[in-house]
């Protein structure tokens, strides 16, 4: 065993990051629909736009999903590959 544990940080991190009900749903949903609006998200979770947004200020703050603007509209996606390997995984879908 490698007992250097300072190079597990980083995964630890997006493990934490990951490890919140509504974080996990809101990824797993940008992987299954190739992205979506705050709206979108609201409506498929019946949360509130804040609660929402603060979810996804995490997941930015931490890069595993980013905002592109159309207008008015932000579609948010993931950008993490070892979340887009991870959530199928812990979900059974390969």
């Amino acid at each position: 065993m490698d007992n250097d544990f300072n190079k597990y940080n980083e995964a630890a991190e997006m493990l934490k990051i990951l490890a919140h009900p509504v974080r996990l749903c809101i990824v797993k949903g940008l992987l299954e629909n190739g992205g979506c609006n705050v709206s979108h998200m609201q409506e498929c979770l019946g949360a509130p736009q804040s609660t929402i947004s603060q979810h996804l200020q995490k997941l930015r703050s931490a890069g595993i999903v980013t905002g592109s603007r159309n207008g008015l509209e932000i579609k948010y996606t993931v950008i993490d590959e070892r979340v887009k390997v991870l959530l199928p995984i812990l979900f059974n879908k390969r």
